[in-house]
């Protein structure tokens, strides 16, 4: 069966270049990590990660759009031994979801990631397959995002799509009026118990935008009466970026109180000339909110309710930048620094190196040190 998974794709794209009417786009990343631990962290580890997404879309006339997406991975050393934990655990690997193939020296995996069409109409639009539904306006932790919750120290981890349709209005230019709908989660659920509705609206001025939103998760046999999420989103340009993201999710049999909240703030300012760019956020992380840390449902959750994101990112030149974040989580009282460097080789190829340092007020943890060669095609 994977073999024919396989062939399946490769006829695929050999198909996609004798058709006029596709394109295919995509990037690949060749990453190099190096973990220095201490404490109770392993001493030294080694890993070797190919990374390829491919996307594809092609017209049909002017009345459709199908779009598709696969991500080719191989894998060895640390990132072959995190795949296997997280896979074990059923949580955001890639290979959680998808089987894999073992070599000489590497595991090997496709994952599914986009696979949907879009119909196209004068004011009206119709989205359905396997997409991304995002939300909110947050730069860094987006509360509102509750399908595919971010993680700040991850910042390249490509959003998962889900199975869902959605129906877009655009009565005017500044405004959107978004149904949606999704599958469950549970894959294997046949009752359609835990789909989720859901409504948002978005309005545009010239310098601001608003968004809410309002979601309903049918029952299921852990929550027989349902997930009720409410949100809102604002964010405005007016010399200096300001940003507010709040999704509410309420949970009858759980009682939810103000746990049920996450809460993000956060601004952003340029210097000189935008060369130096200053960005600041704060969280608040209910236990139950749709950031909080869950080892089955949102393993890149923090479980601290008070976490704070700051960023300095200076630009060389258009060619080079250095950015040095730090992420403070207080209730767990960590603190992590992160430094990315940036150069660009050549149009279309990008170095990056990232140097992270978790630590507490008790324990050193080791430094994790990554160098990824990026290139676009």
């Amino acid at each position: 069966m994977r073999r024919i998974f396989y062939f399946g794709i490769i006829l695929f794209f050999i198909c996609a270049d004798l058709s006029a009417q596709l394109t295919v786009s995509g990037l690949l990343d060749s990453t190099v990590s190096f973990n220095a631990g201490a404490g109770d962290s392993q001493d030294f580890s080694f890993g070797i990660e190919e990374f390829a997404n491919i996307r594809f879309q092609s017209r049909i006339r002017d009345h459709a759009v199908v779009y598709g997406a696969v991500n080719l991975i191989a894998a060895s050393g640390s990132f072959a031994a995190a795949a296997q934990a997280q896979a074990l655990h059923g949580n955001d690997s890639p290979l959680a979801v998808t089987s894999y193939t073992a070599g000489d020296n590497f595991i090997g995996a496709i994952e599914l990631e986009r696979l949907y069409f879009r119909l196209n109409g004068e004011h009206l639009d119709f989205d359905g397959g396997l997409m991304r539904l995002p939300f909110g306006y947050g730069q860094v932790w987006k509360s509102s995002d509750f399908l595919n919750p971010r993680n700040p120290l991850k910042p390249d981890a490509r959003p998962r799509g889900i199975l869902a349709a959605s129906l877009t209005w655009f009565p005017i230019d500044e405004l959107k009026l978004l149904a949606f709908y999704t599958a469950p989660r549970d894959a294997f659920s046949s009752d359609s118990s835990g789909s989720l509705f859901g409504l948002s609206i978005d309005r545009h001025w010239t310098n601001a935008s608003l968004q809410a939103l309002y979601s309903y998760e049918t029952p299921a046999e852990i929550t027989p009466q349902g997930i009720h999420r409410a949100g809102l989103s604002f964010k405005a340009d007016i010399e200096v970026g300001i940003y507010l993201d709040a999704l509410y999710t309420y949970n009858h049999k759980a009682r939810t109180e103000w746990d049920g909240l996450s809460f993000s703030a956060g601004i952003d300012y340029s210097f000189f000339k935008g060369n130096l760019i200053v960005l600041a956020e704060y969280l608040y992380n209910g236990e139950t909110s749709s950031t909080a840390f869950d080892i089955e449902k949102n393993p890149l959750g923090l479980p601290s309710k008070h976490c704070v994101y700051t960023s300095l990112t200076f630009s060389f030149n258009d060619f080079t930048s250095l950015s040095a974040a730090f992420v403070y989580s207080h209730d767990i009282v960590s603190y992590t620094p992160v430094l990315t460097f940036t150069h660009q080789l050549f149009q279309g190829a990008t170095l990056i190196v990232t140097a992270q340092v978790p630590f507490d007020n008790d324990s050193f943890y080791g430094v994790n040190c990554t160098a990824r060669v990026r290139l676009r095609f």
